[in-house]
C-alpha cells in the first residue's frame, strides 16, 4: 500500500513515540498539516512564531526528557527558527527540527520563499539532511532521533522539499540505525576511572563541579552517591542547577561570574576538581590561567571534543556521565578508603564561607526588590515547580535564590543566552508536564521578545504563571553600564514599557500586579488559583538592583564584587537618559 510523504513522515513521528508537535503552516508544508487535520494520536501545538514553535519545542525536551518536534513552512519560516535552533545547540537539547523547502526542481533558483536552510543552520545543528528522495524519508527521519538523543545530544534539522511530501511511495520502517563515522563512547577507559578513584582518594580538598550533561545522562542519583560517599562538596554550572539538590548540606550552588563566594572561593582552594558534564565555558572559570590555580584537574564527558577545550585537564574520561559515575562509585567502594578528619576540616571550612558572605540583598519594605520577589515563588511553590526564564537579571536572580532539589525542573538558555525563550519553553513544559506547576520568571524587556504565544498558551488553556521583574530597563546590560561605563546609559532605558495586566486580558489571560512588598505573596497566591489560563503577573521592582556577587570580565573568579563594595553615590532616576 503506498501513502504519501506526508503520511509517511507523520507515521514515522508515531513510530518515534512523538505525540505533541510545535509548529506553524505554510505554502510548502500543505501536505503535512492536510494530513494532521484527521491525526488522532499526534497533537500539533499552533505557536504564534516559528521562534516560539523551536523555543517550545526545546522546553518540552528539557522537562520531559524526550525529544522536541518542531515543524515550519520554507523561507522566512525555516530562518526564523535558527535562533531557537541555536539555542538548543548551545545547550544540548534534543530536537528534530522539520523545514518545508520548495520543489527539487526549483532549488537553487530563487523560488518564491526559498532559503538555504539546511547551509544556514549547519553549523548550529548536530546535523541535518536534505531529503530528496522520498524512498530515503522513514530511514532519515529514525536517523535523525538518533542522531538528536543520543552521545551528546542535539538538534537535528530535517529539510522537506514539496514533492516528497506530495509524492508516494510504499513505507518501509528501517531496522537499528548504524551511522559508520558516528559511534559515542558510552563507557569510560578502565584505567582511567581507576586512576580518577586514586586521585578522589588522595585529595584533601576536592570540589565537583556538575553541569547539564549530568542531567542529560539522568546521572544525578549517582552524583549525588558520589558525594555522600566520598564527602566532597559540589557546586554547579548554571545548566547544572538541579543535578544535586540544591537544599543538600555539600551543595554549594551556583559558581562563575553570578556563582556564590562559597562555591567561587572552593574551587581556587581545591587541589582537585572533579568536572562532570561540564565544558568549563567561560562564566564559569573567568580568566581561565588564573582558575582552579591549585587543583588537579578530572573532566568527564560524552564529546571528546569538549575535553580540554577551555582548560587545562589532567585526567580525561570520556564516555556517559551515568556510566562512568557508576563505575568511579564502584572502584571507590573498593578501595574502603577512610576520609577522616581532613574532608571534615575542608567541609568546615567552605561552611564557614557560606557563612561569611551568603546570598542577600537589602530588604525594603516600601519597593519591591526582585529578589524578594523568587524567594516567595521559591515559597509558594514549595520548592517543586518548573522554573524557566528568560536571559539577564531575572535568570541569575532565579538561579540564586531559587533551591532546585531535582532535575529537569531548571529551563534556560545557558549557552546563547536567548531573550525571548523563557516563555515559549515554559508552554512547552506544560505541554509535556500537565500536571506540574510551571512558571516563567521573566524580565520586561525579554518578555516582550515572544508576547505573542500569550495566545498559544490561552487556547491550550495552559495554567504557565509568568512572573515579570519589571523594572524599566534592560536589566544586565544597565548594570554593566552602571559598574563599567560611568554610568552612561545608552539605550537600556526601556522608556514604554506596556502595561502587562492589560496586555494579558487583551488575549483572554489574566493580568495581576504588585508595586509593594506585601502585595507580592497574595499575587502569587491568586495565580496559583488559576488552573485553565496563563497569568501575567507585574511586578514592580527596583530599577537601581543589581546581581551579586560578580566576576567583571577578565578576572578570576575569587575577584568577586559586593553590593556593600560599591562606594559610589546613588544616582537619581531622572538624571537617566
Amino acid at each position: 500500500m503506498k501513502m504519501s510523504g506526508a503520511e509517511i513522515l507523520i507515521k514515522s513521528l508515531k513510530k518515534e513515540g512523538v505525540r505533541h508537535i510545535f509548529g506553524y503552516p505554510g505554502g510548502v508544508v500543505l501536505n503535512i498539516f492536510d494530513v494532521l487535520y484527521d491525526e488522532k494520536d499526534v497533537e500539533l501545538i499552533l505557536t504564534r512564531h516559528e521562534q516560539g514553535a523551536v523555543h517550545a519545542a526545546d522546553g518540552y525536551a528539557r522537562a520531559s526528557g524526550k525529544v522536541g518536534v518542531a515543524i515550519v513552512t520554507s523561507g522566512p519560516g525555516a530562518t526564523n527558527t535558527v535562533t531557537g535552533i541555536a539555542t538548543a545547540s548551545m545547550d544540548s537539547i534534543p530536537l528534530v527540527v522539520f523545514s518545508g523547502q520548495v520543489p527539487t526542481l526549483l532549488i537553487g533558483n530563487d523560488a518564491f520563499q526559498e532559503a538555504d536552510i539546511v547551509g544556514i543552520t549547519r553549523p548550529c545543528t548536530k546535523h541535518n539532511y536534505l531529503v530528496k528522495d522520498i524512498k530515503d524519508l522513514a530511514g532519515t527521519v529514525k536517523e535523525a532521533f538518533h542522531v538528536a538523543s543520543t552521545g551528546r545530544p542535539g538538534p537535528v534539522l530535517i529539510d522537506l522539499p514539496k514533492d516528497v511530501t506530495a509524492g508516494t511511495t510504499e513505507f518501509k520502517w528501517p531496522g537499528d540505525v548504524s551511522i559508520r563515522s558516528y559511534n559515542p563512547t558510552y563507557h569510560g577507559n578502565k584505567w582511567m576511572i581507576k586512576q580518577a578513584a586514586q586521585m578522589i582518594t588522595k585529595a584533601k580538598k576536592p570540589v565537583i563541579m556538575a553541569g547539564g550533561g549530568v542531567i542529560l545522562s539522568g546521572a544525578s542519583k549517582e552524583l549525588k552517591e558520589l558525594a555522600e560517599i566520598t564527602k566532597t562538596p559540589v557546586t554547579m554550572t548554571l545548566m547544572g542547577l538541579g543535578s544535586f539538590p540544591g537544599t543538600h548540606k555539600l551543595s554549594m550552588g551556583m559558581l562563575g561570574m553570578h556563582g556564590t563566594y562559597y562555591a567561587n572561593n572552593a574551587v581556587q582552594n581545591s587541589d582537585l576538581l572533579i568536572g562532570i558534564g561540564v565544558r568549563f565555558d567561560d562564566r564559569v572559570t573567568g580568566k581561565t590561567s588564573a582558575f582552579a590555580p591549585y587543583a588537579k584537574i578530572i573532566q568527564i564527558d560524552i564529546d571528546p571534543t569538549s575535553i580540554r577545550k577551555n582548560v587545562r585537564v589532567d585526567l580525561p574520561v570520556v564516555g556517559d556521565v551515568k556510566n562512568v559515575l557508576i563505575d568511579i562509585i564502584k572502584a571507590m567502594k573498593e578501595q574502603k578508603s577512610q576520609w577522616g578528619a581532613v574532608r571534615n576540616a575542608w567541609i568546615k571550612q567552605i561552611d564557614k564561607w557560606k557563612k561569611e558572605k551568603p546570598l542577600s540583598y537589602k530588604f525594603d519594605k516600601n519597593i519591591i526588590k526582585p529578589e524578594f520577589v523568587v524567594e516567595k515563588i521559591y515559597e509558594v511553590s514549595k520548592g517543586k515547580a518548573i522554573i524557566c526564564t528568560e536571559v539577564g537579571q531575572n535568570q541569575m536572580w532565579a538561579a540564586q535564590f531559587y533551591k532546585y532539589d531535582n532535575p529537569r525542573k531548571w529551563l534556560s538558555s545557558g549557552g546563547l543566552g536567548t531573550m525571548g525563550y523563557g516563555f515559549p519553553a515554559a508552554i512547552g513544559a506544560q505541554i509535556a508536564c500537565p500536571d506540574k506547576l510551571v512558571f516563567d520568571i521573566a524580565g520586561d524587556g525579554s518578555i516582550q521578545m515572544n508576547i505573542q504565544e500569550l495566545a498559544t498558551a490561552v487556547i491550550n488553556k495552559l495554567p504557565v504563571k509568568v512572573a515579570i521583574l519589571n523594572n524599566g530597563f534592560l536589566g544586565m546590560v544597565r548594570q554593566w553600564q552602571e559598574l563599567f561605563f560611568k554610568e552612561r546609559y545608552s539605550h537600556t532605558r526601556l522608556g514604554v514599557v506596556p502595561d502587562f495586566v492589560k496586555v494579558a486580558e487583551a488575549y483572554g489571560a489574566v493580568g495581576l500586579r504588585a508595586v509593594k512588598p506585601d502585595e507580592v505573596e497574595p499575587v502569587l497566591k491568586e495565580a496559583l488559583k488559576i488552573k485553565d489560563k496563563p497569568v501575567f503577573m507585574d511586578f514592580v521592582v527596583d530599577w537601581k538592583e543589581k546581581v551579586y556577587p560578580m566576576v567583571p570580565a577578565g578576572a578570576a573568579i575569587d575577584e568577586m564584587i559586593f553590593e556593600e563594595e560599591e562606594k559610589k553615590p546613588e544616582k537619581k532616576l531622572k538624571a537617566v537618559k
